[in-house]
C-alpha cells in the first residue's frame, strides 16, 4: 500500500538558512555567448560578459521588451545568479510590492535566487553622492522626515528603502507649501532646477515668500511630497493608487519626461492581474522610477548643472565687494545682485580675483566644511531682512586658484568632472582634502587615467601619495 500523502505541503526550516558563496553563482542551465544580443537576450543566456558591456553603455536596465518583461525576469527565469546580481546591482528594481519585482519573484526558478532578490530588496541599489547628499538634506527638514517614518511604518517589510539616520537640520528649508494644512519643505534652486513651472513661480508670484499654501482640495499630498523627493533623490517611490494624482502635477510642473514614462506605466499597472493574488497578499503595490530609467538631460546632474552654468556666467562678471558691517561676517561683503535673480544665488564665495555665485544649500549638502561655514551665517540669515534685499553674504577663500575652484563646484553640483588639466591635479586632490569632500579624489583619477601613459613614474607615485590611493 503507497504511503499516504501529507494534506498539506511544508518547507523545510533549514531552507531559511541558505546562505549565497561564491560556487552559487552558476546557472542551471547551460550558457551560450549572445555577441550581438541585447540586454533581455543577454541576460536569458546568462551572458555576463555581453551584459557587462551593455551595462557599462549606460543601458537602461528597467526597460521592457515587447512582451513586457525585464532584462531581471529573464535572469531570475532561467536562474542565472550572476546575471541577476550584476543587474542588481545596476539599479533593477526587484521589490516584492512593484509590478517588475513581483513578477522577477514569483519567476524566480530556485530558492537561492528568491533569497538573492530577497537580499538586494532590503538593501537597495545606492544612490550616487550628489544623490544621496541631497535626499539627505530633504530628510533633515523636520515634516519631510515625519511623513518619511510614517510611510515606512505603514510598508514595513515591503521592501522600501530605508531613509536610514540622516542628520537633522542639515541645511533649513528655504520655502514651506501647505497642502491640506501639511507641510512639505523644500529649497527654491533645487525646484527651480527640476520643474520649469516652479522656477517661472520662484521669479514671480512667489517671489520672496516663504510659505506657500495650496488650496485646490484636490491636490494629493502623497503625489506632490513624491515628486519633491524625486527633485533631491532622483528616485521615484509612489503607491499605485496615487499614480494618477502624480501624472496631473507632473503635467503642471512641465516635468514630461518623466509625465510619459508614469503614463506608460499606469497602463501596465492597469492590466497587472493583482486580484488573483488579493487573497493572499493584498497589501499596497509601490511603482519605484530610478532617475537613470529617464533622458539623460532630465535627471538631476543635468538639472543642477543648468544652474551651475548660469551662476557662472553671472560670476564672470566683474563686481565690486563691499563692506557688510555684520559682526557674524566680519571679514565678509555684500554683493551688489541687482541683475542677478534667474540663478537664484544665495551666497557669495570670493577665490582670489573672482566671485562665484553659489547656493548655499548645495554647498552644505555636499562638504562639512561649508556646512560649518554657513552654519555660523545662521544668524546672519535670520536678520537679514534688516539688509537691502539686493545683498548677498559672500565668503572669502585663500590659497586656492579661480579654476580650482571652478571645477570643484563643478564635482559638488554634477558629481563629474568633463576635464582637467594634468596641471592641476595636485591642488584638486588637495583641495578634496581640506573642503572635506573625498569622492572628489575618485572623479580627478578617473579623469587623470587617460594621461597615465604619458606622464614619468614619479610624477605618477606623486599623484598616488596625494590622493590616499
Amino acid at each position: 500500500m503507497p504511503p499516504e500523502r501529507p494534506s498539506s505541503w511544508t518547507v523545510d526550516s533549514d531552507i531559511e538558512g541558505i546562505d549565497l558563496d561564491p560556487s552559487d553563482f552558476g546557472s542551471s542551465i547551460p550558457l551560450k555567448k549572445v555577441p550581438n544580443g541585447d540586454i533581455f537576450e543577454a541576460s536569458r543566456a546568462g551572458d555576463v560578459d555581453r551584459l557587462r558591456y551593455l551595462l557599462e553603455t549606460g543601458i537602461n536596465v528597467n526597460a521592457r521588451d515587447q512582451w513586457d518583461s525585464v532584462a531581471l525576469y529573464y535572469a531570475c527565469l532561467a536562474g542565472h545568479l550572476d546575471a541577476a546580481r550584476m543587474l542588481l546591482e545596476s539599479g533593477a528594481i526587484c521589490s516584492e510590492h512593484t509590478f517588475d519585482g513581483d513578477r522577477c519573484h514569483y519567476a524566480a526558478l530556485n530558492l537561492k535566487v528568491r533569497k538573492l532578490l530577497k537580499a538586494f530588496e532590503a538593501r537597495p541599489p545606492p544612490l550616487g553622492p550628489l544623490q544621496a547628499a541631497l535626499r539627505e538634506t530633504f530628510f533633515g527638514c523636520a515634516a519631510n522626515r515625519a511623513f518619511s517614518e510614517q510611510a515606512v511604518s505603514l510598508f514595513l517589510g515591503s521592501g522600501l528603502a530605508s531613509i536610514g539616520n540622516p542628520t537633522y537640520d542639515i541645511f533649513p528649508p528655504d520655502v514651506v507649501f501647505f497642502i491640506q494644512g501639511r507641510p512639505i519643505e523644500g529649497h527654491r534652486v533645487i525646484l527651480s532646477a527640476r520643474s520649469p513651472f516652479f522656477k517661472k513661480k520662484f521669479e514671480t508670484d512667489w517671489k520672496g515668500r516663504r510659505e506657500v499654501r495650496f488650496s485646490k482640495e484636490k491636490l494629493s499630498y502623497p503625489a506632490l511630497y513624491s515628486l519633491l523627493h524625486f527633485f533631491y533623490s532622483d528616485r521615484l517611490e509612489i503607491s499605485v493608487e496615487d499614480m494618477e494624482d502624480l501624472v496631473r502635477i507632473c503635467k503642471v510642473c512641465k516635468c514630461e519626461s518623466l509625465q510619459k514614462t508614469l503614463e506608460k506605466e499606469l497602463i501596465h499597472q492597469k492590466y497587472a492581474e493583482y486580484k488573483a493574488l488579493r487573497d493572499v497578499d493584498n497589501s499596497q503595490k509601490r511603482f519605484i522610477l530610478q532617475g537613470s530609467s529617464l533622458l539623460e538631460e532630465e535627471r538631476l546632474p543635468a538639472a543642477m548643472n543648468r544652474i551651475l552654468e548660469a551662476s557662472l556666467s553671472n560670476s564672470s562678471r566683474n563686481h565690486k565687494l563691499e563692506n557688510s558691517g555684520h559682526s557674524l561676517v566680519a571679514s565678509l561683503g555684500a554683493l551688489q545682485i541687482d541683475e542677478f535673480v534667474d540663478d537664484l544665488a544665495d551666497v557669495c564665495v570670493k577665490v582670489d580675483k573672482k566671485v562665484f555665485r553659489c547656493h548655499q544649500v548645495v554647498l552644505a549638502s555636499r562638504s562639512e566644511y561649508f556646512k560649518a561655514r554657513l552654519s555660523r551665517m545662521k544668524e546672519f540669515n535670520e536678520e537679514r531682512d534688516k539688509f537691502p534685499l539686493d545683498k548677498l553674504p559672500c565668503l572669502e577663500e585663500h590659497d586656492l586658484s579661480m579654476d580650482t575652484f571652478e571645477k570643484m563646484i563643478e564635482y559638488m553640483y554634477t558629481d563629474s568632472l568633463k576635464e582637467i588639466d594634468r596641471d592641476q591635479a595636485e591642488e584638486m586632490f588637495d583641495a578634496a582634502s581640506r573642503y572635506l569632500l573625498f569622492p572628489l579624489k575618485r572623479a580627478v583619477a578617473d579623469v587623470l587615467l587617460p594621461h597615465l601613459e604619458m606622464v614619468s613614474p614619479a610624477e605618477l607615485c606623486h599623484w598616488l601619495m596625494l590622493s590616499d590611493m
